[in-house]
């Protein structure tokens, strides 16, 4: 319940290439009833064995949480470019709590999250697993890519 996901991917490549991705993700006044929570997040058997390119997953059994994942690449022919402070700080998650603000509210409860040995087994490439069993967790995988070509 009340969970907030987001994968966000932008690519780019000229002479004058960028990227720019911005992202917000909030909560505000949830309202959630409590109790035991009981939450599971797996990823079993083959899932994504011998995969390649980006992988961005979400995996959230709970309430009240939120992930994102971004990928931005750039191939610019003129200039190297970093990013900067301001940059890196517009990706983050805002949340804030309201009625029923579930880190203390829920009850203790049975939460798991795992990986198993076969999944993701010779998978090439990005990948950014953000996984969840619980409340009001907030998590976040950010790769930023600048590559100079040659003129």
């Amino acid at each position: 319940d009340l969970n907030i996901q987001a994968n966000l991917q932008g690519m780019a490549t000229g002479d004058q290439a960028n990227v720019a991705i911005a992202a917000r993700q909030q909560r505000h006044a949830d309202v959630v009833l409590s109790g035991p929570l009981q939450a599971s997040a797996h990823i079993e058997g083959q899932a994504l064995e011998g995969a390649s390119g980006i992988a961005s997953i979400n995996q959230t059994s709970g309430i009240a949480n939120t992930t994102l994942n971004v990928v931005s690449a750039t191939l610019a022919r003129q200039g190297i470019r970093e990013t900067d402070d301001a940059a890196l700080a517009a990706s983050d998650i805002a949340s804030t709590g309201g009625q029923g603000d579930t880190g203390d509210g829920v009850a203790a409860g049975i939460r798991s999250v795992g990986v198993s040995a076969s999944a993701l087994r010779g998978f090439d490439g990005v990948l950014q697993l953000n996984q969840i069993a619980g409340a009001r967790n907030d998590t976040a995988n950010v790769l930023g890519l600048v590559v100079q070509g040659n003129p």
